[in-house]
């Protein structure tokens, strides 16, 4: 039931931003799978494999210590709706920072985010899509904004401050390299 294809076509791209919710899949060479669901508009198709998304803070930065470790990220999409499908971007990604050169053609793309931590490029090898016909139908009701409301309140210098406690290292003690 599952087909392969070499890139984000037009009808891909299309069924990717419908979807108010990703996740993400990485794991270093030793250590923990980590698996984050995402949301709040930050998810772009750049080209037919390349995409991108605005990384905000979080509790870790599992996501960035695994790219450093050996780059590869998986990203699924899955249709909550009345059609059923399931999609997966399989990527060599990257992190990109603030003081970047990428940054300036990549942030303006994306919503203006009170937590912006990096934005995560993945360039696609692969993508594949599922059947999904085991995955529940469900509405949207609304975007939480706890995110972003607890990130307005942090500032950009509670914000740093945060970055340097929590988000520097993985739950396994790899690096995230980011720059605070």
């Amino acid at each position: 039931m599952s087909k392969f294809y070499p890139s984000i076509d037009g009808q891909f791209q299309e069924f990717i931003e419908d979807q108010k919710l990703f996740f993400t899949a990485t794991a270093p060479v030793n250590g923990r799978v980590n698996v984050s669901p995402k949301g709040m508009d930050t998810f772009r198709v750049i080209g037919p494999n390349v995409v991108a998304y605005l990384d905000l803070t979080g509790s870790g930065n599992e996501t960035a210590a695994h790219i450093g470790d050996n780059g590869r990220l998986t990203i699924m999409f899955c249709s909550f709706g009345r059609q059923p499908m399931i999609m997966r971007l399989f990527t060599i990604a990257r992190v990109v920072q603030r003081d970047d050169p990428e940054w300036s053609g990549l942030i303006d793309r994306f919503p203006d985010l009170p937590g912006t931590r990096q934005i995560i490029v993945g360039d696609v090898a692969q993508v594949q899509t599922a059947c999904g016909f085991g995955v529940p139908e469900y509405e949207f009701k609304r975007v939480r904004p706890t995110l972003q409301q607890w990130s307005e309140t942090k500032g950009e210098e509670g914000m740093q401050e945060y970055w340097a406690d929590n988000n520097l290292q993985s739950i396994d003690g790899l690096p995230t390299h980011l720059r605070v």
